[in-house]
């Protein structure tokens, strides 16, 4: 796998698209493409929980995601993370951990863009701090080396941002 470097450069890049996607919403940013779909705020509140609870697992802190016993992280292991890692694709219909179900999301996309840079600096920094120490991520799928945990993040990341850019 990729040096951390190369993977948060790559886990940023999918940031800025993201944000790019919500500032081109424009009316969009509150209003949800179809029912029970999320509007552009509420994706980008999605990513940033998410980038929120993997900073807190790479940094050794409490995490709003499930701890789940040992053979469920083998299973979630290969069934879903090694097979997004490997396909550079979520698959479909995967459902969001009611933690990470947003209610709503920031007002407007500025809001959105500091919602985003924020989250991200908190995770670039306990990433590369896990990573110095050789450290593997504690997460839902069992302990993975850093830099995978980021390609995972930044797939799921892409995945929102494609679904902003189809609107």
């Amino acid at each position: 796998m990729a040096d951390i470097d190369t993977a948060l450069a790559a886990s940023r890049d999918a940031v800025d698209q993201l944000i790019r996607a919500g500032e081109q919403s424009g009316g969009a940013w509150i209003a949800s493409r179809a029912p029970g779909k999320w509007s552009p705020s509420q994706i980008v509140e999605h990513v940033a929980r998410g980038l929120d609870e993997t900073a807190n697992m790479a940094a050794g802190r409490p995490s709003k995601l499930p701890r789940l016993p040992a053979v469920v992280h083998l299973i979630l292991r290969h069934l879903f993370f090694k097979r997004i890692l490997g396909k550079a694709a979520f698959p479909k219909g995967w459902k969001a951990h009611k933690a990470m179900d947003p209610a709503s999301g920031p007002a407007t996309p500025a809001e959105g863009r500091v919602r985003l840079e924020t989250a991200h600096q908190q995770f670039d920094e306990a990433c590369r701090q896990a990573a110095s120490h050789g450290e593997r991520m504690r997460t839902i799928f069992g302990a993975v080396p850093v830099e995978d945990c980021v390609r995972f993040v930044e797939l799921h990341t892409r995945h929102h941002g494609k679904q902003m850019a189809d609107r």
